[in-house]
């Protein structure tokens, strides 16, 4: 994916994607890193992991503090795939690939569905 000024990037909850730059990077700041995270694989490639449900920010910066991306992300799930129940407070989520089982949830997904109960 070539990054582009005013696109938005979305990414898989619990899968990667490739972000080439235009230019050397040499700052990179996610604005909720319980969201997403960022990695440099090199000068001109990051490397996004959706790491929980949301909306964030990526800014990278090159080296002399000009703006290269300054983007929202959002983390979201691969809907064709999976399946929510919902019985009363209790949420429970299938990976459906092509049998329905337990899916993985990472750490933020299970402090918000716990939050989300907390308020039932």
């Amino acid at each position: 994916m070539q990054a582009e000024a005013g696109a938005g990037i979305e990414v898989v909850m619990n899968q990667a994607k490739i972000v080439k730059l235009t230019r050397p990077a040499d700052t990179i700041v996610v604005g909720n890193p319980a969201i997403a995270d960022a990695s440099v694989q090199d000068a001109t490639t990051i490397v996004l992991t959706g790491k929980g449900f949301g909306v964030t920010n990526l800014v990278v910066l090159d080296g002399d503090g000009s703006p290269i991306i300054d983007e929202q992300i959002t983390v979201g799930r691969h809907a064709a795939s999976s399946v929510r129940i919902y019985r009363r407070a209790n949420v429970q989520t299938l990976s459906c690939t092509p049998y329905c089982e337990s899916s993985y949830k990472s750490e933020a997904e299970r402090t918000s569905e716990a939050e989300m109960n907390a308020g039932n």
